[in-house]
């Protein structure tokens, strides 16, 4: 049994049997369903299900997150995928156990700070950029692992830093 939650709204109850190599069949929200599914390329699949034919792509997977964004028929969808473990966890209040708390921020190589794009008692989420740090000559963008807020700022503009040196702290 999974659960399918595409694009943060709509949730999907699903559970899948293989037929073969181009088959699979199964319940979606209580209903049977069945589709024939062939590989193009890594990544790519031509789908048909009930005489209608989806073109498939996944553009990104994150299986540490057990998330999916898919392209079906050039729409867009973010999936974010759980199984019965999942729900097992999270009725036993188990399920942020895996989730890793980031303190800080470190510079992943030596560099220039050219720009620092948040200031302290900043609140960010994961993703956000932080930190615009130049090394070998390329602009690299250091994004927030998190979500949280910024404590302290360790480095200025214009400082050269170090391997490992901290940067931010949460």
């Amino acid at each position: 049994m999974y659960t399918i939650t595409v694009n943060g709204t709509k949730e999907f109850k699903t559970e899948l049997e293989k037929k073969g190599n181009d088959s699979i069949s199964g319940t979606l929200n209580g209903q049977q369903f069945s589709a024939s599914i062939i590989k193009i390329r890594e990544g790519v699949f031509h789908v048909l299900k009930d005489n209608i034919s989806y073109n498939l792509e996944v553009v990104k997977h994150i299986p540490d997150e057990k998330k999916l964004v898919v392209k079906v028929n050039n729409t867009s969808y973010s999936l974010d995928i759980k199984d019965k473990y999942d729900d097992l966890l999270h009725s036993l209040g188990l399920d942020n156990l895996a989730t890793k708390k980031v303190n800080e921020i470190k510079a992943p190589m030596p560099g220039m700070v050219l720009n620092i794009l948040v200031e302290e008692g900043t609140e960010v989420r994961k993703g956000d950029p932080l930190i615009v740090l130049e090394a070998m000559k390329m602009e690299n963008i250091l994004k927030s692992p998190t979500e949280g807020t910024i404590k302290k700022i360790a480095v200025t503009k214009g400082v050269a830093v170090e391997k490992n040196q901290l940067l931010i702290q949460f």
